[in-house]
Parts: C-alpha cells; sequence; structure tokens
C-alpha cells in the first residue's frame, strides 16, 4: 500500500472545511491560513495555504509535524 501524497493541488479539493489564519494576521492577506481535516483520506492531517491563493495548492502535516515546525520558527 502506498502513502497518501502529502499535499493536494487545489485547497478545493479539500470540502468543507474551515480556514482559519491567526489573530497575528493582518488585512493585508499575506499569511497562511490552516484547516484540521476530519474527514475523508486525510483524516487527522493539517491543511495548510497560502491566503492570496486560496484556491492553490495545500500542504498537510501531522499535528506534531506542524507543532514542531512552527515551535521551531519561534524561537527563531
Amino acid at each position: 500500500m502506498s502513502a497518501l501524497p502529502r499535499h493536494v493541488p487545489s485547497s478545493t479539493e479539500l470540502h468543507d472545511v474551515r480556514w482559519l489564519r491567526s489573530s497575528y494576521s493582518t488585512g493585508a492577506n499575506n499569511c497562511v491560513e490552516t484547516a484540521p481535516l476530519d474527514r475523508g483520506p486525510w483524516t487527522g492531517l493539517l491543511a495548510v495555504r497560502d491566503s492570496k491563493a486560496p484556491s492553490g495548492p495545500a500542504l498537510l502535516f501531522s499535528p506534531g509535524s506542524w507543532a514542531g515546525f512552527t515551535a521551531a520558527v519561534h524561537h527563531i
């Protein structure tokens, strides 16, 4: 059995998800948005997309991987 892809070519493939922005985000639309995936083949993963391209690709992360990434960025 092969592993699922860790991205989707278009965020529109992720139906019925709620995209969230950081409360630190400005209205300039220059941030990332995240959406927890709770159904379908990517259940349990977190989707991340560019807010400037809402129908563009989304990267998929495990919650632990995303938490590790944001913690590392926070300490830079």
